[in-house]
């Protein structure tokens, strides 16, 4: 089987310069995401004490939550890509602070699981309250068919571009 990386025909003429606008401006978000501006302005308005770390951790236990029975920590450092070290420390800091907390896993008593205290999911939606103040400010002067038009272009670039990043990993994993 080949399995030697295809080259994509080049796009139109035509696309070509939107194409180059889309990288330029996914260049300049990247940048932005980077700087987590976002996250530093939610933490300064709503948990001056918590770090950039502690709020990826309550996130990922959040959303860990969502599709795992039970969250450990080394479900916390797998989905953050960190030593289990760290994500222990970081888990550790956060029960110390009351907005996660530790429990025993009812499938293996052996087992620490980690959840979202009333206080932590509570801090969770004030960040998400500042992330989208954020975003209705940036489009506050947008017509609503704009807004409406941005969403659904947006969700369906990044649905493609989870599609293109799962294929070419799956595809690097059968080599």
């Amino acid at each position: 089987m080949d399995h030697a990386p295809k080259t994509a025909a080049p796009p139109p003429a035509e696309k070509t310069a939107d194409i180059d606008r889309i990288g330029q401006s996914m260049s300049r978000m990247r940048l932005m995401i980077g700087r987590r501006l976002v996250g530093r302005l939610a933490i300064q308005q709503v948990a001056p004490e918590l770090d950039i770390s502690h709020l990826d951790v309550l996130d990922v236990v959040r959303r860990a939550s969502l599709t795992e029975t039970e969250t450990t920590v080394g479900t916390v450092a797998e989905m953050m890509r960190v030593d289990p070290s760290r994500a222990s420390r970081v888990v550790a800091e956060l029960v110390e602070r009351g907005v996660l907390r530790r429990d025993v896993s009812q499938a293996d008593a052996r087992r620490s699981i980690v959840m979202l205290t009333p206080r932590g999911a509570e801090l969770l939606a004030q960040v998400r309250t500042v992330k989208l103040s954020a975003i209705a400010d940036i489009v506050a002067d947008w017509p609503d068919e704009d807004a409406e038009c941005f969403a659904r272009l947006f969700e369906r670039f990044m649905d493609g571009f989870e599609a293109v990043y799962q294929q070419r990993e799956k595809s690097l994993a059968q080599k």
